[in-house]
């Protein structure tokens, strides 16, 4: 449902519905000292008293104060005049989207809860950490959501591997809150390859927003423009600790240390280096989705080399199809070894149905701190290598990972 409506009525509504979080974004006057970059609202309970707590924050501060239902609705009604072109509303009664045109007309959208039990297909009845129907800015303005929340039927794809890619970030939490400490520790992220980074500003909203985890997250691509584009996108939310950088996998050194590395797509040879790196760092958890894997693919082609795997697979390496897949799940077996051996517990899983995206396989691996790690990588991966004739580039990488940073 959508309708224009006054800043009061707009904030009454809001208040009407039982508000439980909200956030006011997009700041229509940033010259004055006083504007705040973004103010996130939850409902509270202190003392037998349901209260609101505000935490508006501006650049690295962040102010906070708790107001009764009544303050709220006064609150919101002037910060919707004068303060915020945008509202993000989660209520018992559904989603609420307030956006403001530049006229200063306030359009409401309202979203009413669906009953599960009463929905149809598959991706409504899945729970998914990110849930259609909430609208997400971030999601909004990548493209992937309307304002009311409703995927974009050609985003699908991109919201289901978002989600997913999330469920493994829920898998690890245990590890990342045990490598944040009591004291809370703020973790540092790096992602490689970030690209058009849907999925980093989703694992920065997972780890800080849902999670509640201090967290330093740093996307890392080659491509200037793209980069500049999601740094301003951070800057406009508030994300003062999601951070984006251009530069090589293999050269970046804009950090002393990782807790969590992520690749997803990086090609070729460069899923190894990030892979390295993330061995130097120590990084308590790796998740790496490989792509366009064609070094081992060129060396089993190669007619002047190979080892008992040249004869005793001919008949699969001859079709170049075949070889480039088996070449895959090969290069994957052995990076996986190797962090067994650098000290890491591996495993090998499908990130996302082959229906979706044919790279559909993910290496995650979690620090195990072994007290007899097996430099130069396991029994099997020796094994391996010398059935083939070849190793992937990540070998002669992490030979180098007692160099300085």
């Amino acid at each position: 449902m959508k309708h224009t409506e006054t800043p009061e009525t707009a904030a009454r509504t809001i208040v009407a519905n039982g508000l439980i979080s909200g956030t006011l974004s997009s700041p229509i006057k940033r010259d004055t000292d006083e504007a705040f970059d973004r103010i996130r609202i939850r409902k509270v309970a202190l003392s037998g008293k349901t209260l609101f707590q505000l935490e508006q924050l501006r650049g690295p501060q962040a102010f906070h104060r708790n107001v009764e239902e009544k303050e709220l609705e006064a609150f919101l009604a002037v910060a919707l005049a004068v303060s915020f072109a945008r509202a993000e509303c989660i209520t018992e009664r559904g989603t609420i989207s307030v956006l403001s045109n530049r006229r200063g007309e306030l359009t409401v959208i309202q979203k009413e809860k669906t009953n599960t039990a009463q929905a149809t297909g598959h991706d409504r009845s899945k729970r998914r950490i990110l849930e259609e129907g909430t609208p997400i800015p971030f999601l909004i303005d990548l493209g992937v959501m309307t304002a009311d929340g409703a995927v974009i039927n050609q985003k699908r794809d991109k919201f289901r591997q978002v989600n997913r890619f999330l469920e493994f970030i829920e898998d690890v939490l245990p590890e990342l809150r045990r490598a944040s400490g009591k004291e809370g520790r703020e973790l540092t992220v790096v992602d490689f390859g970030c690209g058009k980074s849907y999925l980093t500003f989703a694992v920065y909203h997972y780890l800080s927003v849902i999670a509640r985890l201090p967290v330093r997250i740093i996307g890392l691509d080659l491509k200037r423009d793209v980069i500049e584009s999601c740094a301003a996108l951070a800057s406009s939310y508030g994300y003062e600790k999601l951070e984006f950088a251009v530069g090589d996998i293999a050269g970046y050194r804009g950090t002393d240390r990782a807790d969590m590395v992520i690749t997803l797509h990086a090609c070729d040879t460069a899923t190894d280096f990030a892979l390295a790196q993330a061995v130097k760092w120590g990084a308590s958890v790796i998740l790496s989705v490989p792509c366009c894997q064609h070094e081992l693919n060129a060396a089993l082609g190669d007619a002047s080399s190979g080892g008992e795997a040249r004869d005793t697979l001919k008949a699969a390496f001859r079709h170049g199809i075949v070889r480039e897949r088996l070449a895959a799940l090969f290069t994957d077996a052995m990076r996986a070894e190797l962090l067994e051996g650098a000290g890491y517990r591996t495993q090998i899983l499908e990130f996302i149905d082959m229906s979706h995206t044919p790279k559909n396989l993910l290496i995650r691996a979690i620090r195990a701190n072994r007290p007899t790690a097996e430099e130069g990588g396991t029994d099997a991966y020796h094994a391996l290598k010398g059935f083939l004739g070849t190793a992937p580039t990540l070998e002669a990488e992490l030979a180098k990972k007692k160099e300085p940073l």
